[in-house]
């Protein structure tokens, strides 16, 4: 399929409309790059936040810098042509980002709800179960797996051979290449169910497996336990259940964007991409004592320096004038 160019047939002539949804997706996109690289620095830089979970959330925000830098840039460059095409290589890469992005987002959602599994139900067992070698070994198979299965998938989307060039979307995803083929892809179809049941299914199992565990623990505690397990387990539940959303609304847009007017198409794409990515180090940082202790922290000690720089310069200024 080489020297073959798509066209995304869902965007308007550029013109007020479109200027106006680049605006927003700009103001998103740097939104999320900036409060990302704000939790990504602040576990960094902070040595007591060097802790499986803080390990398992500085991957989440990775993941999230690449879902959304695989598909805003290219959205907003779209927004300002009258021709909006892509290669075949560039839209499967696109395809290869996107999928790896959702589906290592579940695969560390597994690896935070095991951690905070472990950590509230086997509590004087943590730190024999949590080494950092096992939390080195979570994250290459967060990555290493579905990166593996998914390749060999965009690699059997490739080879089949297309009978149309135009993708009713804003950017590239698997289904919409398939689409395309002139052949029925059994195939890959069957791949496509396996890796979703590994990559998707398995996780979310864990996940509700993992809480069923705290739950019937926490309701034997005492309340101080519970109210403890509850802002333990509260940011990485509401980041759970805002990411499963969003690919909920994704798997949906999938089936009915032939039918969507163009602006509810733009909003449904970027919900699945930006909002997520978003949301989540926001949720952190409110909602998690250590990250927002070490962000005050940070700030205290720029005001100190400033307020230090500040009084040198008058000093100086003083003994200039004398």
């Amino acid at each position: 399929m080489s020297n073959v160019t798509l066209l995304f047939a869902n965007y308007g002539s550029p013109g007020s409309k479109n200027h106006g949804v680049l605006f927003i997706t700009l103001l998103l996109y740097v939104s999320t790059v900036l409060s990302n690289v704000t939790i990504l620095l602040v576990i960094y830089f902070d040595s007591s936040l060097h802790k499986p979970m803080y390990i398992f959330l500085f991957n989440l925000a990775i993941n999230g810098l690449i879902g959304s830098t695989a598909v805003c840039p290219k959205i907003m460059a779209n927004l300002l042509k009258d021709n909006n095409y892509i290669s075949i290589e560039g839209c499967l890469i696109q395809v290869l980002f996107i999928n790896v992005y959702a589906c290592c987002a579940y695969a560390i959602f597994a690896g935070m709800a095991y951690d905070r599994y472990v950590s509230i139900c086997k509590p004087l067992q943590y730190h024999s179960i949590m080494t950092p070698l096992r939390v080195r070994v979570l994250i290459t198979v967060v990555y290493l797996l579905p990166t593996s299965l998914l390749s060999f998938q965009v690699y059997l989307t490739s080879r089949l051979p297309l009978c149309g060039h135009n993708i009713n979307k804003l950017f590239c995803d698997n289904l919409a290449v398939v689409n395309l083929s002139c052949v029925r892809d059994a195939i890959g179809n069957l791949y496509g169910l396996c890796i979703t049941f590994i990559l998707v299914v398995i996780p979310l199992f864990l996940v509700i497996l993992s809480y069923i565990k705290i739950l019937s623990v926490s309701l034997k505690a005492s309340k101080n336990a519970q109210k403890k397990a509850l802002q333990t387990c509260a940011p990485h539940l509401i980041t759970f259940i805002n990411f499963s959303l969003a690919i909920l609304f994704s798997v949906i847009y999938n089936r009915i964007s032939y039918f969507l007017p163009q602006e509810v198409n733009i909003l449904m794409s970027l919900d699945f991409i930006l909002i997520p990515p978003l949301l989540h180090p926001l949720i952190y940082g409110l909602k998690t004592n250590d990250i927002r202790t070490s962000l005050y922290k940070i700030f205290r000690r720029r005001a100190v320096v400033n307020s230090e720089t500040d009084t040198f310069n008058q000093n100086r200024c003083k003994i200039f004038f004398l």
